[in-house]
């Protein structure tokens, strides 16, 4: 698809590589940094994302990998759409700053609302910063509606704890490894019916950027945490680790499964634990408040009008992050 006006002519989606990565990296970096400048915050400067978090974003989403090229074969937009079974969503997104206000946005997004309804997704969302009202803005004018905060709460590690009740999938043989990734599976999957995570943590494995903690119950599985150690900004050293999706079926087994990524992170030397805990789990938000975390960050998450979020069975727990 070609989009014209009166300063640009964009070409694509065309499919991204590796060897585009160092050029969505600066173009990211510039699009956030000057958004963060027109929120009032001059002093912000977005760092350059771990290109091994790139390479886990764009295989993970395979062909929802799009950008667009100028007249000059230059990267001018970009969006990576995401599919775990039925749940879609979009991100990182942007558009060069110099070519912004021309309508390139409104392609991007309905090119990766269309991706997405073609895989037949129940869930279609994305996430914004609360304070742009001009993006909360644009996303309703393409149909989506606000609904809850993804809120990232953090701790630093505290002593003592143990990874008790849980196992750590990078401790187990292959054949353990494929049946347990099954089980999780099935898992979330009787509660949250087609969703699947699969993609996501044997990414993360093979990239080695983190690993899944799992949690059973009477022989069982009652839940999943999966995390990343590897840092998310270029050049910087791993400071924190960072869970990026929780299945549990109660509260007492995410609290097993958080203790079992503090003990992580421990291990690994890392100070900090960050959870990406979505505010309508109510209790389980509470849960993790009185455990010592704080908020450092929010985002508003959005989902287009009739692919809302599942409802899940009482006192069940879903974390899923809708950024990279």
């Amino acid at each position: 698809m070609t989009l014209s006006s009166p300063a640009s002519r964009a070409h694509g989606p065309f499919p991204v590589t590796a060897a585009d990565i160092p050029a969505l990296n600066r173009l990211f970096s510039d699009a956030f940094t000057d958004r963060y400048r027109r929120d009032g915050l001059t002093g912000v400067r977005v760092p350059p994302l771990n290109p091994d978090i790139w390479r886990y974003a764009v295989r993970g989403a395979g062909d929802g990998a799009m950008l667009w090229r100028d007249a000059a074969d230059d990267i001018v937009a970009f969006n990576v759409a995401h599919r775990s079974g039925v749940e879609g969503w979009m991100g990182p997104l942007a558009v060069r700053p110099d070519q912004q206000g021309q309508g390139l946005g409104r392609l991007i997004v309905e090119q990766a609302i269309t991706r997405l309804k073609d895989a037949a997704v129940g869930t279609l969302g994305l996430e914004t910063m609360p304070r742009t009202v001009d993006n909360i803005g644009f996303y309703s004018r393409l149909g989506f509606v606000p609904g809850c905060l993804t809120v990232t709460l953090a701790r630093d590690v505290p002593s003592g704890v143990t990874r008790g009740g849980t196992v750590r999938l990078g401790d187990c043989t292959p054949a353990e490894r494929a049946a347990l990734v099954a089980a999780c599976r099935a898992s979330v999957q009787q509660a949250a019916a087609g969703y699947d995570f699969t993609n996501e943590i044997e990414l993360t494995a093979e990239l080695e950027l983190g690993d899944t903690a799992v949690c059973k119950r009477n022989g069982a599985v009652a839940g999943f945490a999966l995390w990343h150690a590897a840092p998310l900004a270029e050049a910087r050293r791993a400071d924190e680790l960072r869970v990026l999706k929780v299945y549990a079926t109660e509260r007492g087994v995410l609290l097993t499964l958080i203790r079992a990524v503090e003990s992580t992170a421990r291990r690994l030397r890392i100070g900090r634990v960050a959870v990406r805990c979505q505010s309508r789990f109510t209790d389980a938000y509470a849960a993790l408040i009185e455990r010592g975390y704080e908020v450092r960050w929010t985002d508003l998450r959005m989902t287009l009008a009739g692919y809302p979020e599942p409802t899940l069975p009482e006192g069940a727990v879903l974390f899923s992050n809708w950024e990279i």
